[in-house]
């Protein structure tokens, strides 16, 4: 954990128009327009250009396509990594892919695991098969996307492997208990810090999502929530935090140890 210093991080829980890329980089850029401090890492809701829909012939892109260019224009003009998660063609599969674009254009991805089977994601789409840890000013931070937050084994933080788990989303308000109940949980069995993004509005298969969006401490503090309503906020995580609710609660090296 030497090295770590203190990061920015910005959530935008944006409304999302159905299916429509055009309008929503454009609400998304219009809004992070309004950014009024530097900030670290940018997180956006979970298919943040289409909203959550199996139409994969209309809403695929590329690694080469107009999202991924939004995103690179993005991260390098405000000067941090932008984060989200958007439908991908690639050899003959789609995937529900989280991008985390670097400044410099570089970027890594994770593919979402856990495919959510009543909304028919696991017929569509390909699951991923392996989780990844990001390094941001010396914080490790592990991306996972919705419905992967209902699978603690998949989460569970393997040695202290990270500091921050991230979960994108679009969780319908209807289950917004079981959201407000887990994300806290994953905080607190696993000492890290732990934020989601989610989404708000009506999608085209009117569910309506409230939003809900927040950042939990490893102690299951409350860093930032707000439910209902588009909110673009930015707070800071100190490393000190993290260090000292490790130390005063040191119970990750008693975890059972197991490997998936």
């Amino acid at each position: 954990m030497a090295g770590m210093e203190p990061i920015k991080i910005t959530t935008f829980q944006a409304y999302l128009f159905w299916e429509n890329v055009e309008k929503n980089l454009q609400n998304l850029s219009l809004r992070l327009s309004g950014l009024k401090e530097k900030t670290d890492l940018i997180i956006l809701p979970e298919m943040f250009n289409t909203g959550f829909t199996m139409n994969v012939e209309k809403c695929a892109e590329t690694m080469n396509g107009r999202t991924m260019h939004w995103m690179y224009e993005h991260a390098k003009s405000y000067d941090c990594t932008v984060a989200g998660t958007l439908i991908i063609a690639e050899n003959g599969n789609y995937y529900n892919r989280f991008v985390w674009m670097s400044p410099d254009g570089s970027f890594v991805h994770y593919d979402k695991r856990h495919l959510f089977g009543m909304a028919n994601e696991d017929q569509v789409f390909t699951a991923g098969n392996s989780r990844i840890v990001l390094d941001l000013k010396g914080w490790r931070v592990c991306p996972m996307i919705c419905y992967d937050l209902r699978f603690p084994v998949w989460s569970r933080n393997f040695g202290t492997a990270y500091d921050l788990l991230v979960y994108t989303a679009s969780w319908p308000d209807k289950r917004s208990g079981h959201w407000r109940a887990l994300i806290p949980a994953r905080a607190i069995e696993n000492q890290a810090y732990v934020i989601g993004v989610n989404r708000v509005g009506y999608d085209g298969n009117e569910i309506y999502y409230s939003g809900g969006s927040m950042c939990i401490s490893p102690m299951g503090d409350v860093v930032y929530y707000k439910p209902e309503d588009e909110d673009l906020y930015t707070f800071t995580l100190n490393p000190a935090d993290l260090i000292k609710s490790r130390e005063q609660l040191p119970f990750l090296k008693d975890a059972d140890q197991f490997s998936m």
